[in-house]
């Protein structure tokens, strides 16, 4: 078999190189007659790996072999003699099929289709990457991860894992359709499957596992699904010809960019084009891949969408939707999101022969509320496991789904070994629940860093991991409950509120607290309250009795201030009730109790009011107060709808009702709109009271969020959205800004600022701590570079010329080299990655100058730093979303309540105190809730410094990589320039520093 003639080793390189689904099948079977191999399994494998054993063929059985010899495979003996049936050829079925053949089980997968025909690109985790290189993932696809590149078309992927599982023996059938399970006639029988065609003569296989990858809409019946959604939100993938031109090749990838902390580059998309998005993603593959998230009134702008619809199935189907209008509007954002630089742009084609643009909503996301599940009949068991997006639907933005599935495909494989090792089948659920409760909340963070080490052993992925966080007395309980918390009213909350008022205030003159309404009006017994928990915040004997309204406003100011509990009734009101109790002052009371109580018997509440619940709110309000002011000029604040310039179409064009007067002493009605605001649905901010819905920019009519908000104290009217997510775009040296607002400029005006506590990031060029900062250990270390393939012709697909101990080295060839840019230098509507913003060639350069390590280093800290930027804004935008129809569920809840508890017809006393005490219930969820998206707002701004910081120290780099002989004096200006305002931006941040040190202090101290 070594002659170069061999029609084997030919048949060979063909399978290596086939580019099609029915290509790679049709070639391993021609290889398989040609050898005279028969069989599956691990015993096809070894009869392959002695038959062809030219050069080629062996660096792959090398690859393939060590990752066979792990101890966790027992040599391919773990699952010797189970049958298993994979429903999936997606790429996590294909993962998990992999895994359960190198176990030594018989695996068996149906594909319904017969071609992989899906252009969008993944992005791959650092593990991910190893993985697939382990399984020899280059010798099938020359430019895989080379460079730069962490990503890869799911076309591409599902043909590597394809051909490496026909090696491993695993069974593929294409073109059956699941349908469902055929339980055995008799207790010799087995489980089998019911199949489309029935024709088909695996209906006849009996198999013991079945391991469902079939997506998000195919779930094998007995497993239940759970349901978290957002606002509206409608995706747009687009892919067009890479025709891999050097014009192609110098436009810089986007890895990820969001509205929500770089508002200026969507606010110029939409100003130039009329087009509104959230997000945008660039990719290059075999494609050019663009996925981004667009707003409905855009979409219905530009006539996408051609009739506005309640129904999200109805809004985007194929007859409501101008397929012409989706292709120019993909096309112009992706234009513009690469300042015009690709050249003739052309739409690659889909299964179907057409442009490949897709819209789709995911508005809502599901998960299975359990992995796995047993079942059994006339004395045979078979084990049901979930992968892929049946388990958990990935949020596209994140670009989690390949790596999460790959890790509940190992989960998946490991949970068959020890349901074929003997493992009780409650103790094999159980420790598959336990697993997966991590999966949702894994990231390249929170993983062991170890990547060289996985594998289907949690405990080498997830660190300390508990394998017995459920126990098997819980499994049949877990997956028929819900584990949400109940929505019944937590005891006599109203009693019990009462009682601690009484106790908290008892022993001070002039209190005697018998009620919630005049036992208040005096400010005394809310001024008793606070001192008797926080005597430093009031000093008791010096309050005025007599000056009511005084006391109480000043009560309610260091509640605000200082403990972050919102006033629910004004200064004005507190001091003139009367009559039975007052409904507003109890839920008002509540939160200090939720703040100041923590006695130990309050165990299920507890879990509603943790420790420290109100820290969020209260940073923002101290964080507001501390930070630089800056003023704000009229018509340019920008926030999350993104305010413009005089005279631009505003980007959410809401027509706002000027404000009502404001008289200070109703918080009944909304202070926007004049209409009455229910206690659940009632914000305040400013002294002032408002449905969250009013609550708008008065200037482009984006909805604010507490702590995103910017007050006009000149105009003494205005509240607008936070301006500016970006640093400012003129040319330098800067020239006074005709109406734009910018974080740096110090005077009047006050503006929020909020941010995260992610200071172990990079601080690039700057050193603000003493200590230095660690490597991240994400990647290996690889030139970030993407070069065409008529200038590296090694690179180019299906050459095999790829030598797999260069995997780790520059990808690149010999006396050609690349220079990165900075981004600043191309034109201010661009949005490029800011480590690769544009790549020009190079020839003979010293190689010491060509491109140096500590670029490299930069380059690859700066692309990790930009990609969790955009996964924790849409982290964030995501979660925000879903606690907005969460406030509108609770909100509607409360209005019913209230309505019942205010009506006029007298009820029952206990039926009054049974509401009372669920309107009490709702206020604490709410509670919970803003201080949650209190704590997101911090990470929203956090964000936003950071892309500044980023941005600021790329442009210093520019100026300062310049020889001082070639300095113009205008560019020594600019230099200074830039180097302030990323002081200023360091400043703010050292700020945020510091009252998070407070912050956390304070909490440890509670």
């Amino acid at each position: 078999f070594d002659s170069p003639g061999n029609p084997a080793h030919a048949i060979f390189e063909r399978f290596l190189r086939a580019g099609e689904c029915q290509e790679v099948l049709g070639c391993f079977v021609e290889l398989c007659q040609q050898l005279g191999l028969q069989g599956t399994g691990l015993q096809l494998y070894h009869g392959l790996k002695a038959a062809l054993n030219y050069w080629n063929a062996k660096a792959l059985w090398s690859k393939l072999d060590k990752k066979a010899g792990h101890k966790d495979y027992d040599q391919g003996t773990a699952c010797a003699g189970t049958k298993c049936l994979v429903v999936g050829a997606g790429p996590c079925g294909l993962r998990a099929a992999i895994e359960l053949a190198l176990l030594g089980a018989h695996v068996v997968l149906l594909e319904k289709r017969d071609s992989f025909s899906r252009n969008n690109v993944l992005h791959l985790w650092p593990f991910t990457i190893h993985d697939l290189r382990a399984l020899g993932a280059k010798k099938f696809y020359g430019r895989f991860c080379t460079g730069t590149l962490d990503h890869i078309s799911i076309r591409q992927l599902q043909l590597i894992l394809l051909k490496v599982a026909l090696l491993l023996g695993v069974e593929v059938h294409i073109n059956v359709r699941f349908e469902g399970l055929v339980p055995p006639a008799g207790k010799a029988g087995g489980w089998q499957a019911v199949l489309q065609p029935s024709s088909s003569p695996l209906t006849q296989y009996k198999f013991d596992v079945l391991i469902s990858a079939g997506g998000g809409k195919f779930v094998p019946e007995g497993f239940k699904r759970k349901e978290t959604r957002g606002k509206l939100a409608i995706g747009i993938t687009t892919n067009f010809i890479n025709r891999h031109s050097r014009a192609e090749v110098e436009v810089a990838e986007i890895s990820g960019v969001a509205r929500i902390y770089n508002q200026k580059f969507f606010q110029n998309l939409y100003n130039k084009t009329g087009i509104d998005l959230e997000n945008i993603v660039y990719y290059k593959d075999d494609t050019h891949y663009f996925v981004m998230t667009a707003k409905k009134q855009s979409l219905l702008k530009k006539g996408v969408i051609l009739q506005d619809k309640a129904d999200i199935e109805s809004l985007l189907s194929p007859e409501n939707v101008n397929r012409d209008a989706l292709l120019s509007y993909a096309k112009e954002a992706a234009n513009f999101s690469t300042n015009y630089c690709l050249p003739e742009l052309e739409f690659a084609l889909n299964h179907r022969g057409l442009p490949d643009v897709d819209m789709f909503d995911f508005t809502c996301m599901t998960r299975s509320e359990n992995a796995a599940l047993v079942r059994e009949h006339n004395g045979s068991r078979l084990l049901l496991g979930l992968v892929g997006d049946c388990l958990v639907e990935p949020f596209w933005p994140l670009g989690t789904g390949v790596a999460r599935g790959f890790l509940a495909a190992f989960d998946a494989a490991w949970m068959v070994r020890r349901w074929a090792a003997g493992t009780p089948p409650l103790e094999v659920l159980a420790e598959r629940e336990s697993i997966y409760q991590h999966l949702s909340q894994t990231s390249p963070d929170n993983t062991n860093k170890n990547i060289t080490q996985y594998s289907i052993d949690p405990a080498t992925r997830y660190p300390n991991i508990n394998l017995q966080a459920i126990k098997a007395s819980q499994v049949p309980g877990q997956r028929k409950s819900d584990h949400r918390l109940s929505m019944a009213a937590p005891g006599a909350v109203y009693e019990e509120l009462l009682s601690w008022c009484q106790a908290s205030t008892a022993g001070y003159p002039g209190v005697a607290v018998t009620n919630f309404s005049t036992s208040w009006t005096s400010g005394l017994a809310l001024c008793a309250l606070i001192h008797h928990f926080r005597p430093d915040l009031v000093d008791f004997d010096s309050v005025d009795p007599q000056d009511a309204i005084r006391t109480h406003q000043l009560m309610l100011d260091i509640a605000e201030q200082e403990l972050g509990i919102q006033p629910v009734l004004s200064s004005a009101e507190m001091a003139t009730m009367t009559g039975p109790d007052h409904l507003d002052l109890i839920t008002y009371l509540s939160h200090f109790y939720q703040v100041f109580r923590t006695s130990p018997g309050l165990s299920e509440r507890s879990a509603l009011s943790p420790r420290g619940t109100r820290g969020a709110i209260l940073f923002l309000s101290k964080l507001q107060k501390t930070l630089p002011r800056a003023p704000m000029a009229a018509g340019t604040a920008t926030g999350q709808g993104g305010c413009q310039a005089p005279g631009a179409t505003p980007a959410c064009p809401v027509p706002l009702q000027p404000p009502r007067e404001r008289t200070g002493e109703n918080s009944d009605a909304c202070y926007f709109c004049g209409r009455r605001v229910y206690i659940l649905e009632r914000a305040s901010a400013e002294g002032r009271f408002f449905h969250r819905g009013c609550f708008q920019c008065r200037r482009c009519g984006a909805t604010l969020r507490l702590g995103d908000y910017a007050f006009d104290e000149e105009d003494g009217e205005e509240l607008l959205a936070q301006p500016g997510g970006d640093v400012r775009e003129e040319e330098v040296p800067r020239v006074e800004p005709q109406g734009t607002a910018e974080e740096g400029e110090e005077s009047g005006g006050r503006r929020k600022i909020v941010l995260t506590p992610l200071e172990k990031l990079n601080l690039s060029t700057l050193n603000l701590t003493s200590e230095a900062e660690p490597e991240p250990p994400l990647k290996p270390a690889r030139l970030w570079l993407q070069a065409a393939p008529e200038a590296l012709p090694a690179l180019r697909q299906g050459q095999g010329a790829w030598k797999e101990e260069e995997e780790e080295k520059i990808d690149i060839e010999e006396g050609r080299w690349y220079k990165l840019e900075s981004p600043y230098e191309q034109s201010s509507q661009s949005l490029q990655d800011p480590v690769v913003s544009h790549i020009l060639l190079m020839r003979n350069q010293p190689e010491t100058e060509k491109y140096p390590t500590w670029k490299r280093t930069l380059a690859r800290r700066a692309r990790e730093s930009q990609m969790k930027r955009f996964c924790r804004a849409q982290t964030i935008q995501r979660r925000l979303e879903e606690i907005e129809v969460t406030f509108r569920e609770l909100e509607q809840q409360g209005i019913k309540l209230e309505k019942l508890l205010r009506d006029e017809n007298e009820s029952p006393a206990d039926q009054q105190t049974q509401w009372t005490n669920q309107l009490l219930y709702l206020v604490q969820k709410k509670n919970n809730l803003m201080t949650e998206e209190s704590d997101l707002m911090i990470a929203v701004q956090e964000l936003k410094l950071e892309e500044q910081q980023c941005q600021l120290d790329e442009k210093l780099r520019s100026y300062m990589n310049k020889e001082d002989a070639l300095k113009t004096p205008e560019d020594e200006k600019a230099e200074q320039e830039i180097l302030k305002q990323l002081v200023e931006v360091v400043n703010k941040r050292n700020v945020l520093i510091q009252l998070q040190e407070e912050k956390r202090l304070s909490e440890l101290r509670a």
